[in-house]
């Protein structure tokens, strides 16, 4: 499938368009409640900061791997899986980077916490998308193991 073909069949793919939408809202999400849990959501730039620290990198990542992977033109369960570790673990990595962070245990924690925080947001949200799809009278989009 060539590049233009997947483009093409990306905007005819409505639902697609929502799971990435969906998709990035728990991304931020991750964040977002990161900072409420540590009393660091102080304001709108304190938000701003949380999501350019801790959303952004896991975000380009994210989308940078989906047409690759194909995560809206092909929405399957592996295709989300494979797309939510690599993408989390690589966000995390240059997050840390980008920080100057150093790589001891404190990396390890918070990778840790990102990848079952972000996996649990995006398996309910995948999971509502799908019984909405479902109850729409839609037939269940390439649910495969």
């Amino acid at each position: 499938m060539t590049e233009s073909t997947s483009t093409a069949q990306h905007h005819r793919n409505p639902f697609g368009r929502l799971l990435a939408r969906g998709d990035a809202l728990c991304l931020v999400l991750f964040a977002l409640i990161g900072q409420g849990i540590h009393g660091t959501l102080s304001g709108l730039a304190a938000a701003w900061r949380g999501f350019l620290e801790n959303s952004l990198p896991v975000l380009v990542v994210w989308f940078l791997l989906a047409p690759f992977l194909r995560t809206y033109t092909r929405p399957t369960w592996c295709n989300l899986l494979l797309n939510w570790a690599l993408a989390v673990s690589a966000g995390v990595f240059f997050r840390f980077l980008a920080l100057g962070k150093d790589f001891n245990l404190g990396f390890f924690i918070f990778w840790g916490v990102a990848l079952a925080s972000t996996l649990a947001l995006l398996l309910a949200w995948r999971g509502l998308a799908l019984l909405w799809r479902l109850h729409q009278g839609q037939s269940e989009p390439n649910v495969k193991r």
